[in-house]
C-alpha cells in the first residue's frame, strides 16, 4: 500500500549500520523524538511514512518497529492503516498512542472515544507482567496526549498497565511480537521512557548497541572517499555547525580538493564573513573563498516584504552566486551539503498523510543544468549528534555552540522591507546582544538568542529631546532541537543591560521589549 518514497531520499551508501529500528511516522508531532531516543540508547533509528509498502519496510531488515502516535482516530474516515504485514511481523512491534490503538483494532479489539481526553501528566501503574516494564518502578509519571482508548482487548492480548484515565494503557502479546503503550516514553516529561524504549530495543528486540555519531562518521568517510574517487567537490559554507562539520568530513576524505565558498549575501551579522574565514583557515586549516555579494542581493531584496518572497530571493541568488564562482574551479563533479535528517523528513513528507512542514534551500541540491552528483554525509543525523560528532572531529566549541542562523539571515528578522539602515541598525543590537550573554555566561545554555527589528516606530525621549523611533525585540529560548522551545528567562540585571546598551548605543531604537512565547503556539523565528 502507500507510495514509493522520491527517488534519492535514501542514500544506501551512506546508510546506518546493519542493526536498525524503523519507525513508522502517523503524524505525530513526537515521532522524531522516538528516533533520537532509540539513537541515544546506541542502536541506529530511521522514519520511515506510514504508506512505506511493507515490501520496503522488510527488505530494510530492520530488528524491530515502531508505530508512532498521530492526530487521527483509527475508526474515522481515511484514518491511516498499518502497512500489510505489520500485524504478523517478522521481527517485534512497538505501537505508541495512535499506534496502540493501531494494534488493537485491526487486531479485533475495540477503540472508542475516551469519556475525557487526555492531555499532560498521567499517573501510570503496571502489573509487573509486561517486559517492557523491566527494572521500572510499579508507579510513575507518564506524558499521554490521547482522546481514544482501547476499551477492550484482542484476544491474545494482556493489559501491563493502566492510568486513572485509561485502564488499559499498555498491553502486549510476546507470541505475536507485538507490543502497545498509550503514552509517549520518548518525551521527557515521561519518567523512565528511556528504560522502557531501551527495554523494547534490548530486551526485546535483541539490540547489541554501539552505534555513535563517531561510528557514522568513520563510514562515512570512507563512502566519500569510494564515491568521489579522483574528482573535486565544492561545498557552501555558511559557519554553521552543519555546513563546517560537513566540509571536515569531506576535508578528511579528499583532501585539498574540497574547495569551499562562502556567500556574504548582506543579510548576515556583524564581522560574519570574517569570523567565518578565520574559523575555516586558521581554526581548521581548510580555505575557503568569500564571495562579496551583498549589493547584489540587497538590490533584489529592495522594497520586499513578504518573508516567503524573502527567501525565495535569497535562495535564488545564492544558487546564482554560487553556481558563478564553481566555474572557476575545473573538472568539479560534487556538491558537499550540510542536510540533515529532520530536513529529510519534512522536505519529502515521510509524515504519511502529513503535508509538506517547510521547503529547505539545501534539500535537492542546485540546478540540474550544474550537473553535480550530491554528497550529503549528514543526511541521516539530528542537530545534537552533529554538535557531538563536531566535538569528536576536533572543531572548536565555539563553533560546535553556535546558535543557529536562518539561511535568510537578517532579512527574516528585519521585519518588512528590508533596507541597509536598518540592518546596520540589527547588526548592532544584535552584537550587543551576543556579547551581553557570553560575558553572563548564559550563551551555551540558550539555544538561540537574537534581535528582531519591528517595521514601527514608537515616541520616546532622549536627552529631553522626542524622539520617534525603532522597536527592537529580544527573541531568547531554551530548546533540545528546535522542534519544541521555551522562551527563556534571563536574568533581569542581564535584560537591563541589554535593553540600556541597545537604546543607548544603537542610534535608531528608542524602545527594547522582550518576546515571552513558546514554541508553540509560536515559533522560534519571527518570519
Amino acid at each position: 500500500m502507500g507510495k514509493t518514497l522520491p527517488p534519492g531520499w535514501w542514500r544506501p551508501s551512506l546508510m546506518g549500520p546493519a542493526e536498525s529500528l524503523l519507525v513508522l511516522d502517523f503524524g505525530s508531532q513526537y515521532t522524531q523524538l522516538i528516533a533520537r531516543r532509540l539513537r541515544e540508547l546506541g542502536v541506529y533509528c530511521e522514519i520511515l511514512p506510514c504508506t512505506t509498502p511493507d515490501g520496503e519496510i522488510w527488505e530494510r531488515n530492520p530488528i524491530g518497529v515502531v508505530l508512532s502516535g498521530g492526530p487521527e482516530s483509527v475508526y474515522g474516515d481515511g484514518a491511516p492503516a498499518a502497512p500489510d504485514g505489520v500485524l504478523e511481523p517478522p521481527v517485534p512491534v512497538l505501537g505508541v498512542c495512535y499506534g496502540m490503538q493501531l494494534l488493537a483494532r485491526e487486531s479485533g479489539g475495540d477503540v472508542r472515544p475516551a469519556p475525557r481526553r487526555s492531555y499532560g501528566p498521567a499517573e501510570l501503574e503496571h502489573n509487573g507482567n509486561g517486559r517492557l516494564f523491566r527494572g521500572v518502578p510499579e508507579r510513575f509519571r507518564a506524558w499521554a496526549s490521547h482522546g481514544d482508548l482501547v476499551h477492550a482487548l484482542p484476544e491474545g492480548f494482556r493489559r501491563t498497565a493502566g492510568t486513572g484515565q485509561a485502564r488499559i494503557a499498555a498491553f502486549e502479546n510476546p507470541g505475536r511480537r507485538l507490543y502497545g503503550v498509550q503514552f509517549h516514553p520518548e518525551v521527557v516529561h515521561t519518567e523512565h521512557g528511556a528504560e522502557i524504549l531501551r527495554n523494547f530495543a534490548f530486551e526485546v528486540c535483541g539490540a547489541g548497541g554501539g552505534w555513535t555519531p563517531r561510528s557514522h562518521a568513520e563510514r562515512t568517510i570512507a563512502a566519500i572517499r569510494a564515491q568521489v574517487g579522483d574528482g573535486q567537490v565544492v561545498c557552501g559554507a555558511s559557519g554553521g555547525v552543519d555546513s563546517t562539520v560537513t566540509a571536515m568530513l569531506v576535508h578528511r576524505a579528499i583532501g585539498d580538493r574540497l574547495h569551499c565558498i562562502f556567500v556574504d549575501n548582506g543579510v548576515l551579522r556583524k564581522d560574519e564573513a570574517e569570523r567565518v574565514r578565520s574559523s575555516f583557515e586558521e581554526g581548521l586549516g581548510i580555505p575557503l573563498q568569500v564571495v562579496d555579494a551583498a549589493e547584489r542581493f540587497l538590490a533584489r531584496l529592495k522594497g520586499v516584504r513578504s518573508p516567503e518572497r524573502k527567501r525565495k530571493i535569497i535562495g535564488r541568488e545564492f544558487i546564482r552566486v554560487f553556481e558563478e564562482a564553481s566555474r572557476d574551479i575545473p573538472d568539479v563533479r560534487f556538491l558537499a551539503q550540510g542536510t540533515l535528517y529532520p530536513d529529510v523528513i519534512e522536505s519529502v513528507s515521510v509524515k504519511g498523510p502529513s503535508a509538506v512542514i517547510k521547503s529547505h534551500h539545501n534539500v535537492g541540491g542546485l540546478p540540474k543544468r550544474m550537473r553535480l552528483e550530491l554528497i550529503e554525509p549528514l543526511r541521516e543525523l539530528f542537530k545534537d549528534e552533529v554538535r557531538v560528532l563536531g566535538r569528536q572531529l576536533g572543531a572548536p566549541e565555539g563553533l560546535v555552540n553556535r546558535h543557529p542562523f536562518p539561511g535568510p539571515g537578517l532579512a527574516v528578522r528585519m521585519l518588512g522591507a528590508v533596507e541597509e539602515s536598518g540592518l546596520d541598525v540589527l547588526r548592532e543590537a544584535d552584537a550587543i546582544l551576543e556579547e551581553e550573554i557570553r560575558s553572563a555566561g548564559c550563551y551555551d545554555d540558550i539555544w538561540q538568542a537574537f534581535v528582531v527589528l519591528l517595521p514601527l516606530r514608537t515616541v520616546g525621549v532622549m536627552g529631553d529631546a522626542r524622539t520617534y523611533e525603532r522597536v527592537a525585540v529580544i527573541r531568547a529560548v531554551e530548546s533540545r532541537d528546535g522542534m519544541t522551545a521555551d522562551w527563556a528567562a534571563l536574568p533581569h540585571e542581564l535584560l537591563v543591560r541589554v535593553s540600556n546598551r541597545i537604546t543607548g548605543e544603537v542610534r535608531g531604537v528608542n524602545r527594547v521589549v522582550l518576546d515571552i512565547t513558546s514554541k508553540p503556539p509560536g515559533t522560534i523565528e519571527w518570519e
